[in-house]
């Protein structure tokens, strides 16, 4: 049987969005074991949901025998990347980025191999070669290698600068040097061929090539990977509301596993290609499958699973799980109160209430079911509100006796799949 190439495995699973010279890093990776690098900017006390893709590239490369490097940027987070970002970043401060970089070092740790191997991996902090370099070397050594009209004229500044009162800053604006000075860097000292990154950081990733190969005379290469989006289209990130983050204090493992249980369907089996190491042959096989019995929901199991096992581990996989098959019953008499007791014992998403009167638009807000009494308001008219799985539609209601199970639990859903248990004291 013929064997398939490692880079033409990554193409079939539809990881790659695009790459600056295929053929040659087909050789290169065939040839000889190299390394690699992503850079990570700690703009945040966490990783999120949009950080596994890269990480675990790099640990599909690790597995293949590649040394992957993790670049935290100390430095550049400072700067800020303004790679098709709407506006200014909020610059942050060195106090802030030192301790949230420990932080995402030991969440790093769940994707890759540190033991002591021949390509363990290795993370590095930017902060500790740009400390040493004055403004002077840097405009003399590096900036004379650019053109202002090059950098101008690459797409992410371009909607920067074409944007109505909005514009760029100098210090936005000198990002794509800081990243191609990390590049050439660690080519000269790790002997890094390739880096990788969102399809946002194409213009970063070439301009770090462009410098590698006027200082050192070396080609180097870039690939990116396909830039994941939610159901409305904006950037998997942690500028929303609704951020899904790696650490389980700021997401829960439940509202985790749900993130990925909620995946659209068809989004279901190109994730499980990018997030999973499943067979494509067996992937194909699921959707053979889910076709013919007209049904998304195992796959989309299989891939929260997996996932939520990678971050969480499997106990607390199995909570969520068993969290999600209490809440989504359906059923009222499957509301035992060892099942309630339960929800509060895994620590699913509930609120503690004193025995007094509260109407439902309170209690929505205080659950942050509603963002304020009058979307509470909304919510109930548009009959998107449930109190133990019955439609409640009277904007002016008032909870009872009546609505407490085992006179000491109800449970609220918002819309088909956001519950909340309510623990009356």
């Amino acid at each position: 049987m013929l064997k398939i190439k490692f880079l033409d495995q990554l193409k079939k699973r539809k990881l790659i969005s695009q790459i600056t010279n295929d053929i040659k890093v087909n050789v290169l990776l065939e040839k000889k074991n190299i390394s690699i690098y992503c850079g990570f900017d700690p703009t945040a006390d966490s990783l999120h949901v949009g950080h596994i893709l890269p990480l675990l590239f790099l640990k599909r490369f690790q597995l293949k025998g590649h040394t992957p490097i993790v670049l935290i940027g100390g430095a550049t987070s400072l700067i800020g990347d303004p790679s098709f970002k709407l506006e200014e970043r909020k610059l942050c401060n060195f106090v802030d980025t030192s301790s949230w970089i420990e932080n995402i070092k030991s969440q790093i740790s769940l994707f890759l191999d540190f033991s002591d191997i021949s390509n363990k991996a290795i993370i590095l902090n930017n902060y500790d070669w740009f400390k040493k370099l004055n403004i002077i070397s840097f405009l003399r050594k590096i900036g004379k290698n650019f053109s202002v009209k090059q950098m101008i004229n690459k797409e992410s500044v371009k909607q920067r600068i074409d944007r109505d009162n909005k514009g760029i800053s100098f210090t936005e604006f000198s990002y794509s040097l800081l990243q191609a000075y990390d590049f050439s860097i660690l080519y000269k000292n790790y002997n890094t061929m390739l880096q990788i990154g969102g399809s946002d950081q194409w213009g970063n990733i070439t301009s770090g090539i462009h410098l590698t190969h006027s200082l050192y005379n070396s080609e180097v290469f870039g690939l990116t990977l396909p830039l994941l989006t939610t159901s409305t289209g904006e950037k998997f990130g942690k500028s929303g509301l609704k951020t899904i983050w790696l650490d389980s204090k700021k997401t829960t493992p439940y509202e985790f596993y749900q993130f990925w249980l909620n995946t659209t369907d068809k989004n279901i089996y190109n994730y499980l290609k990018y997030f999973t190491f499943l067979s494509i042959d067996k992937i194909q096989k699921m959707k053979k499958k889910d076709k013919k019995e007209n049904t998304y929901i195992k796959s989309k199991k299989i891939l929260a699973k997996n996932v939520t096992c990678l971050i969480h581990g499997k106990k607390k996989y199995k909570i969520s799980k068993k969290i999600s098959n209490i809440f989504f019953s359906k059923k009222l008499n499957m509301l035992k109160l060892k099942n309630l007791k339960k929800l509060k014992k895994y620590n699913a998403p509930h609120i503690c209430l004193k025995n007094k009167i509260y109407n439902l638009k309170e209690v929505l807000y205080l659950t942050n079911l509603a963002t304020s009494y009058r979307h509470a308001r909304d919510l109930i008219s548009s009959n998107s509100i449930s109190i133990n799985y019955k439609k409640e539609k009277n904007i002016n209601y008032i909870f009872s006796d009546l609505d407490k199970l085992f006179k000491k639990y109800t449970l609220l859903k918002k819309g088909k799949k956001t519950f909340f248990l309510i623990i009356w004291k």
